[in-house]
């Protein structure tokens, strides 16, 4: 109120200063007025005034501008492109008050010449105007300031409350953020598989590290030990085998390594414990790796002939490894272990606990990869019945206990595998733990893929588990009876006893070496064949050098090496593939693939696989079809594989995609249509609707198609009707049926090629007609062999009266017809 009191006193004070000195220049212009009664003195007195009046003008505009631009000029940037358009304006104003000023100022001086006696008046006028017109722009000037003020006040305010806008979103969209994290991860912990795979990895490089820092720490205080013992021998030679045997260390080809085991003479030193503990850990880890179901039976042989009672560590720790690298071989490794087993059940005691504990261990840090491949390991360790089905049951009854995703997905997968066992071991367990498996699924609180999986084990149990037996045929090597059952608890406290993975020196090593060669000779029944080579050998030093020549002679012509992994094959298949591949043309190729050296009987292998690159491209080349082409008109023999190649392909044309089945059909195409493969091969098509499928069909119709556009129309069906080849063509054309008949025009109509359908179509019109005569046939032969003695004119009148009935049948077919 003070504020606006003060603003009124001085606004009041201004207004009474302005009248006084309104008043004193009216005073000093009546003056003036009397002293210049001179029209001319008037008129150079009015222009001295207009121009006093533009430089005071002109100077107030240039102190009001230079204010302007003092305040504004830390804000340039910000309002350039509103202060142009406020600028604009004001010149707009000031253009229209100087053209309005300017006709006010010629209307005045008008009327001050038409009427002598106003000059006085329109003098006091103009200068009034003039006062007014002054107050009025620093008016306008002050204005858009305090406009332009107040849009920038209003400006800040926004942009301040934009702000504000934008920090409390960004802070709800963190709390959001959060609050969904958090929820997301108690519903994990419900469901108990928190996958932190830094966590998981971490751990693990954890526990090797550390079963790698002990096994560093025991050979040191081992080699420590014996140092201490003064036997200077040995502790010269432990440095070096010690650098030799640690992974990591200085290679050591096999043949140099025998020679150094020859070298040593002393077979109870270090040295030689050492290389032979990595001779043993690597024949183990080879022998474990190759195995598979067909060379079982001769790996088992070499794996008794290593010390597994030294080595049962090792052996544990590859097969573990093995199967986790390959889970599809698994049952081969219960099946190498259950061997092992009968001779050696330590082995398969130690097998089993470290099983568990990696089972516990993967459990408890939710590693879903290695709980499948434990879990897979023991189903098919209770199949070979080293495991007593108990631990089975237990291992269930643990996962569906508080069921999760993962864990009813692997405790599906663990009874897919041992299922067929347990129902016929223990039907009540099996029994339960089906109805939990059902109860779960009626709760339905678990997602629909494993739901679909609970529906499919229910499935699998009612069609008694086929396709999934407890031992196949061929890794079924021990009988029931000397087969050694284990039983372990999951709950227990299990040693892994992972020290025997360690080297450590044994003091009784030559003893325990022969014992274990006794045991091996008793395992592997070696007596009475080195008996046998003894008198071999006796016999041999007694004869002359002549008959073991020949013996050596017929020996090796008895045997022959016969390669089953059919190396040689593949090589001779990658060979073709690679020169029909980098070849320019057809020709090239063809004169690349008939320097390869073929042995009698591979000539097929050829044309399969030159089939088979056709068929791998995205679109048919013809390249493939001329390369065809040359090897038939080569050689007879490869024609008639093309031959059996073609039979061999339409009756597994369903198994081919729609891409591999048109390049075949355009490629027999051409070997067709170059008659570089005889017409007879389409005998083999046999066009009913019976035998022949949706792939069939789409086959036959490929290769009319581009039998046509080879050939046209005309000399395809030249082709066709050719009386030498319809024995060929009756299976395409069939004329046994008149469903076939018809089937067989409906699908060359359809395909576009009805052309060739004529005399099908012909024989269709006078199939009934035919028929007729057929069955009229029949009872005149019949009536001629009973009437062979009757007259003349009993024949006549039956023919006379056959004769009416047929004239009789076509005058009823023709009114139909109309």
């Amino acid at each position: 109120m003070a504020r606006r009191r003060r603003n009124d006193s001085s606004s009041s004070e201004d207004e009474e200063r302005e009248r006084r000195k309104t008043n004193l220049d009216l005073e000093g212009t009546s003056r003036a007025v009397d002293k210049d009664s001179d029209p001319e003195r008037r008129k150079s007195r009015r222009d001295d005034l207009a121009s006093e009046r533009k430089s005071r003008h002109d100077s107030d505009d240039r102190d009001l501008n230079k204010g302007v631009d003092d305040r504004r000029s830390d804000e340039i940037e910000r309002k350039s492109r509103k202060g142009e358009k406020s600028r604009r304006d004001d010149a707009g104003e000031d253009k229209r008050s100087a053209r309005k000023r300017g006709r006010d100022t010629e209307s005045d001086r008008i009327r001050g010449r038409e009427s002598g006696d106003g000059e006085e008046e329109g003098e006091y006028r103009v200068r009034e105007d003039g006062r007014k017109e002054d107050r009025e722009r620093d008016v306008r000037k002050e204005r858009p300031i305090d406009r332009e003020r107040e849009r920038d006040d209003r400006r800040d305010r926004e942009r301040e409350r934009d702000d504000r806008r934008d920090r409390e979103r960004e802070r709800d969209d963190r709390r959001n953020r959060g609050r969904d994290r958090d929820d997301r991860r108690d519903r994990e912990r419900e469901r108990g598989h928190v996958e932190n795979g830094d966590r998981r990895d971490r751990d693990r490089r954890h526990d090797e590290n550390t079963d790698r820092y002990k096994s560093s720490k025991n050979e040191r205080s081992e080699t420590a030990d014996l140092k201490t013992k003064g036997d200077a021998n040995v502790a010269v030679a432990v440095d070096p085998v010690a650098n030799m045997g640690r992974s990591g260390g200085v290679y050591v080809p096999p043949f140099k390594l025998a020679r150094m085991l020859k070298e040593i003479e002393d077979k109870s030193s270090l040295e030689y414990q050492r290389m032979t503990w990595d001779a043993l850990r690597k024949s183990i880890n080879g022998l474990v790796n190759k195995v598979n179901a067909t060379n079982i039976k001769n790996i088992i042989p070499e794996l008794f002939a290593e010390n597994l009672i030294r080595g049962r560590g090792l052996f544990c720790r590859s097969c573990m490894k093995s199967q986790m690298a390959s889970p599809g071989f698994t049952d081969v490794f219960a099946a190498l272990v259950s061997v092992v087993n009968t001779k050696f059940p330590e082995v398969g005691d130690l097998l089993l606990r470290r099983i568990i504990l990696q089972l516990q261990r993967a459990y408890k840090r939710n590693d879903k990869p290695q709980l499948l491949a434990a879990v897979k390991f023991i189903a098919h360790l209770v199949n070979q019945q080293i495991v007593h089905e108990l631990i089975a049951l237990e291992l269930l009854t643990l996962l569906l206990e508080k069921p999760t995703d993962d864990s009813v997905e692997v405790a599906v997968g663990f009874v897919t595998e041992c299922g067929s066992l347990l129902q016929d071991l223990s039907p009540r367990g099996l029994h339960g733990i089906f109805e939990r498996f059902r109860g779960i699924l009626h709760e339905g609180e678990i997602d629909k893929r494993v739901q679909f999986l609970i529906e499919g084990l229910f499935a699998l149990r009612k069609a008694k588990f086929q396709g999934y037996p407890a031992v196949r045929p061929e890794l079924d090597l021990v009988e029931q009876e000397d087969q050694l059952t284990h039983e372990v608890s999951l709950l227990d406290e299990i040693d892994a006893e992972n020290t025997l993975d360690i080297f450590r020196p044994d003091p009784q090593f030559v003893e325990n070496e022969k014992k274990y060669e006794d045991l091996k000779k008793q395992i592997l029944g070696e007596d009475s064949d080195e008996e046998a080579d003894s008198d071999l050998a006796s016999d041999s030093d007694s004869g002359d050098n002549d008959d073991e020549d020949d013996d050596e002679e017929e020996d090796e012509e008895q045997m022959k090496i016969k390669d089953e992994t059919e190396t040689n094959l593949v090589n001779l298949r990658r060979t073709i593939y690679l020169t029909i591949m980098s070849s320019v043309d057809f020709e090239e190729a063809g004169h690349k693939l008939l320097k390869i050296k073929l042995e009698p009987g591979q000539e097929m292998e050829l044309c399969i696989m030159l089939l088979e690159c056709c068929s791998q491209e995205r679109t048919y080349l013809r390249y493939y079809g001329l390369l065809g082409q040359r090897f038939c008109m080569i050689n007879r023999i490869h024609q008639e594989n093309f031959e059996k190649c073609f039979v061999q392909q339409y009756s597994m044309i369903h198994r081919l995609e729609t891409n591999k089945l048109r390049n075949v059909a355009k490629f027999f195409a051409h070997l067709l249509g170059t008659d570089a493969l005889p017409w007879h091969v389409l005998a083999y098509i046999r066009l009913t609707e019976e035998d022949t499928t949706s792939s069939s069909r789409i086959f036959i119709k490929i290769l009319f198609q581009e039998l046509s556009e080879h050939l046209g129309i005309r000399l395809l069906n030249e082709r066709l009707t050719d009386p030498g080849m319809q024995d060929s063509f009756e299976s395409i054309f069939p004329k046994d049926n008149p469903k076939n008949t018809r089937f067989a025009i409906n699908f060359f109509t359809s395909i576009g090629l009805g052309g060739i359908t004529e005399n099908l179509r012909e024989y269709l019109k006078n199939m009934p007609r035919l028929i007729m005569q057929q069955q009229k046939a029949v009872p005149e032969s019949d009536s001629e062999s009973d009437t062979s003695g009757s007259d003349s004119d009993g024949s006549g009148s039956s023919s006379s009266e056959s004769s009416e009935s047929e004239s009789d049948r076509d005058d009823r077919r023709k009114k139909r017809r109309n």
